[in-house]
């Protein structure tokens, strides 16, 4: 049975949130960010809030329904938010107001790695606000107890991408009103899922946001329209790029790791080769473990060094080649993996040994897997022959059996595309929609499923050849490349002319 893991996007990662998919059952994976892998090694860590200075915690008393009148509907939760207003202007300058809209993950997370917004709030003069998704963090429904909020489908199913949406819409609403700044035009952002939800948002609530940056967003990364072996065939490129012997080393692995795990005392062998933790081995979970490696390092093959996901050096696809390609290894393949793998879990160098069967989740990602298995159907598991992966097909009813039985609902693959739309987008929104940008770094899998191209004058596509996942929205740097500079300038002189026009149709009405 093989099974997603998505990030931020996806998540992201995914994440997310990413997606991938192993050869252990769905009851012994649950979908999360691999950054717990790491025996012995320093974990990531949120920044204390007491010390912390980015930003500070407020809660909003949100409805638990957004679509129904039943009396459930109206239970309350406490919404969290982040908000940093040391640069704000203020309402009576309408100052403007950037709302980052939560991804699938605690939303200190996210505003720890959305330093793009606190680059540019100085030259705007304007509000940061991180809104967190329901159902992740602390903003959790039914009394804020996870044990009945993640019990069963009768809980969970008030966890969707439109009743998020609404989340934001209405507490937005309820700020500005708190704040007397009703007349200050909000920004929407957002990375992966995140970004997705930022495009989304400024579809179904263009009276509340101006405009939306939507960075490594797979808004068409579904059913019948982007094409399941996008994924992997960019994750191949991005390897096979840095070398062709990588590539190859890569390729071949998998079929000498099934046929090591087989042999008497084989397993013993693998574990040695790649310091597994002494509690847990198996050939699958091995091939796992290393596929994401592979893939959030093509994620986030930054052009800097990184602690997003795990701690990374600057190029990591190149430095996982570059330890693959090592003549001192010889032709011990093994040896080549794992110096590959080390580069992902160990670069701090503090690992004692690495652990398959962690459960652990540092930014609450748990609770994707419910939303992978209803609407966020995002078909990325194909492989075809030339891909880094083994040959494979994209198995909805795999999918679809795999979620009945754990979580006893039915996806609905097409929901996405009848709710935001998604098939004939650049016919489409260039009728009605505006004010968007859709950053895509090409060395991203998930750019793939992302808008590649200019829908209209204001529906602006930015691709950088050389970028990673939602690389845009990072903290600037002294070390970020022009390519990367020129993608920032641009970003900031497109929003500057949304809030500009804004101001103009402002005074004019008034």
């Amino acid at each position: 049975m093989r099974i997603i893991a998505i990030g931020i996007l996806f998540l992201w990662f995914f994440s997310i949130f990413s997606c991938l998919f192993s050869t252990v059952s769905f009851a012994e994976i649950t979908p999360r960010f691999p950054s717990s892998v790491i025996i012995g090694a320093e974990q990531l860590s949120l920044v204390k809030q007491s010390s912390n200075k980015l930003y500070r915690e407020n809660y909003f008393t949100q409805i638990l329904d957004h679509f129904n009148f039943n009396p459930k509907s109206y239970q309350r939760f406490q919404h969290r938010y982040l908000i940093n207003d040391t640069f704000w202007g203020g309402p009576k300058k309408n100052a403007p107001i950037f709302v980052y809209t939560g991804n699938e993950g605690v939303i200190e997370w996210f505003a720890q790695n959305t330093g793009f917004m606190f680059d540019i709030a100085p030259y705007f003069k304007a509000l940061l606000v991180f809104i967190e998704h329901r159902f992740y963090g602390k903003s959790i429904p039914f009394g804020g107890d996870k044990d009945i909020a993640y019990s069963n489908a009768s809980t969970l199913g008030y966890l969707t991408s439109t009743q998020a949406l609404a989340d934001y819409a209405t507490l937005i609403i309820d700020l500005k009103k708190n704040l007397t700044a009703v007349d200050s035009p909000v920004v929407v952002f957002g990375g992966s899922y995140g970004g997705m939800l930022a495009a989304w948002f400024r579809l179904k609530y263009p009276h509340i946001a101006i405009g939306a940056l939507a960075s490594s967003a797979p808004i068409l990364n579904f059913e019948n329209i982007t094409s399941p072996y996008s994924f992997n065939n960019i994750v191949t490129q991005d390897f096979r790029s840095e070398s062709e012997n990588c590539y190859k080393v890569i390729k071949g692995s998998w079929k000498q790791i099934e046929d090591t795990g087989k042999e008497s005392g084989g397993l013993e062998l693998l574990r040695k080769s790649f310091r597994i933790c002494k509690n847990y081995i198996g050939a699958g979970a091995l091939e796992g473990w290393l596929r994401t490696a592979f893939v959030y390092t093509a994620m986030t093959d930054y052009p800097t060094v990184t602690n997003f996901l795990n701690p990374l050096p600057a190029y990591p696809v190149k430095q996982m080649c570059k330890a693959i390609d090592d003549p001192t290894t010889g032709n011990d393949t093994f040896a080549k993996l794992y110096g590959a793998a080390n580069v992902y879990y160990n670069y701090t160098g503090t690992a004692t040994c690495f652990n398959l069967a962690s459960s652990l989740d540092p930014h609450g990602l748990d609770l994707w897997g419910w939303q992978a298995c209803t609407e966020m159907i995002m078909p990325t598991d194909g492989n075809n022959k030339e891909s880094i992966f083994p040959e494979s097909q994209w198995n909805y009813s795999q999918r679809a059996a795999d979620c009945k039985g754990f979580y006893g609902v039915e996806p609905r693959p097409n929901w996405i595309s009848t709710e935001f739309g998604g098939h004939d987008i650049y016919r489409v929104l260039k009728r009605f929609g505006s004010n968007m940008i859709f950053f895509n770094g090409l060395r991203d899998p998930w750019s793939g499923g992302g808008v590649l191209k200019n829908i209209s004058k204001t529906i602006v596509a930015i691709v950088a050849e050389e970028g990673a996942h939602h690389v845009d929205l990072r903290f600037a740097t002294s070390e970020d490349p022009k390519w990367l500079q020129d993608v920032r300038e641009r970003e900031v002189n497109i929003i500057s002319s949304w809030i500009s026009q804004y101001y103009h149709d402002l005074a004019r009405d008034s």
